[in-house]
């Protein structure tokens, strides 16, 4: 989607796996990624603590280790669905991945450091570069609460490898279930304060509409994105393609995940929603991880079909007909649909 900055798209067809391989996991940046010499690298920790941290890499490998299956998944994933058109990387259904993140949890860092008791928010900044200097930095807020959960990890291996240097290398963080612009990479201080960081990408950028709105409208008012959105996407087959009819129907795969919870089950339909059936889930109940789903549709014909899929979380939230439209494009996560052609 564009190399100044780097947004690379994962293809459809590689998201029925578990793992997503790294050669082909997306990447979204927001300036110019930066090349960090991991001897001279430097966490720092400070504000509202007793005792501040510079934490070398040696020092982050050094603390104990947690190792976490999430997706990572970009805010406006699917953004290119939503009509009318909204501004923005036009990202389809591959603006996201799952990985094995590992690293030392931030909550033990942040007790290490010495938390004041008035302390509510973590300002964390990465060490990347804007192309224009009137250009925002890119620093995010977080409530210290999401941070001092035991999910959350600064992380400096992917995959049982170190951590790519486009995917945030030599340290970035890791928020399973959270929406990825709040998983900054390149990270290079975490400022504990009171207040919300006042910048323009903590106060204005990734919000959604607090109340659904008209399509083209504006918003009356906006609240911050934190979770996904229950999601089942459907890998293969893939739009427009000729599918050969096999004994028993069609064979349809994808992944499907949630914000903070699990999948409880993922539906498909051989005729457009008409009717359903239940898929079989592949891995476990990980909160923040996605599942892969299988199923045959008992498909007895050729010609043209919509298939569709559905998800429903441990929580009883059901991936909707249609998404909350927005003017940025953010959390797209209808009913995933796609038309092929069945061959005899």
């Amino acid at each position: 989607r564009g190399l100044a900055p780097h947004n690379l798209e994962t293809p459809r067809a590689a998201l029925a796996a578990r793992i997503t391989p790294l050669e082909l996991f997306f990447v979204r940046t927001h300036g110019h990624p930066p090349h960090l010499d991991p001897d001279a690298y430097r966490l720092t920790i400070d504000g509202l603590v007793d005792r501040p941290l510079a934490c070398s890499l040696a020092d982050l490998r050094a603390r104990a280790s947690d190792s976490r299956l999430a997706v990572l998944q970009c805010s406006g994933n699917g953004r290119a669905y939503f009509r009318p058109r909204v501004p923005g990387v036009a990202w389809e259904a591959g603006a996201m991945g799952q990985a094995l993140w590992s690293g030392p949890r931030l909550a033990d860092l942040l007790r290490e450091a010495g938390v004041h008791a008035d302390a509510r928010y973590l300002h964390l900044h990465g060490s990347d570069t804007m192309a224009l200097p009137a250009t925002p930095s890119y620093v995010r807020t977080i409530p210290l609460e999401r941070a001092l959960a035991d999910d959350a990890l600064i992380a400096l291996d992917m995959n049982d490898g170190p951590l790519p240097w486009l995917h945030g290398g030599p340290a970035r963080l890791v928020l399973p279930g959270w929406t990825g612009h709040h998983w900054v990479k390149w990270l290079a201080r975490i400022h504990v304060s009171v207040d919300e960081e006042p910048s323009f990408y903590a106060k204005a950028a990734y919000r959604m509409p607090a109340e659904a709105t008209a399509p083209g409208a504006t918003p009356a008012a906006t609240v911050p994105i934190t979770e996904n959105g229950v999601k089942a996407v459907i890998a293969r087959p893939l739009a427009g393609t000729r599918v050969p009819l096999s004994q028993g129907g069609i064979e349809v795969t994808g992944v499907a995940f949630s914000g903070r919870t699990s999948v409880a089950q993922v539906e498909v339909s051989g005729d457009d929603g008409g009717t359903w059936q239940l898929a079989a889930l592949e891995g476990d109940d990980t909160p923040g991880a996605w599942r892969v789903f299988r199923a045959t549709l008992p498909i007895s014909g050729p010609g043209p079909r919509t298939i569709a899929a559905r998800a429903t979380d441990a929580r009883g939230a059901v991936q909707p007909d249609e998404a909350l439209w927005n003017p940025s494009g953010y959390l797209w996560n209808a009913v995933d649909r796609v038309t092929c052609e069945v061959v005899a």
